[in-house]
């Protein structure tokens, strides 16, 4: 295995108290660290569209269920907090990406649904994102990227369950 900053750390860590199980430590401080840099490098063809992975997000959640979508909706879609979510909208829609609607039946309940403008971005920059996302793994080969993805899906799933973030 490469040696890493996390194996820096857990062999400090060792040193200092030599019983100390660093097991866990070796996967989610790995995955924090990918986490963290992935998010310094702020996806940049999301970035050169003035756009955050966050928002881009959102979009995505609209564009892809192909219907109008309550921010409750939204919210659980991309694991976000509703206020996360309401001021998210609120910069979409000064960029006329995204238009409210009001329910007809209940005044405290809104539909988001994305401008032509708003789906003519996501359709242009997915694709786009995809590739500066495959770039980003490209040192892992196909069997490796495949072997990441079920073992981080089994995780998730487990995490989902125990901590409760299951959403269907």
């Amino acid at each position: 295995m490469t040696d890493d900053i996390v194996a820096s750390v857990v062999r400090q860590w060792q040193a200092v108290n030599p019983g100390l199980d660093t097991g866990p430590m070796e996967i989610i401080g790995r995955i924090n660290r990918c986490a963290a840099l992935l998010q310094q490098a702020e996806d940049a063809p999301l970035r050169s569209a003035g756009l955050t992975r966050a928002e881009f997000d959102l979009l995505g959640a609209v564009r892809r269920t192909d219907r109008e979508l309550t921010p409750g909706e939204l919210a659980r879609e991309t694991f976000s907090s509703g206020a996360a979510v309401t001021k998210r909208l609120r910069a979409l829609q000064d960029r006329a990406l995204v238009e409210r609607r009001g329910d007809d039946r209940d005044r405290r309940v809104a539909h988001v649904r994305l401008t032509d403008e708003g789906r003519a971005l996501v359709d242009r920059l997915l694709p786009e994102q995809l590739a500066y996302e495959r770039s980003v793994l490209a040192g892992l080969d196909l069997r490796g990227r495949d072997e990441l993805a079920s073992r981080l899906s089994e995780l998730l799933v487990q995490l989902e369950g125990r901590l409760g973030g299951a959403r269907r």
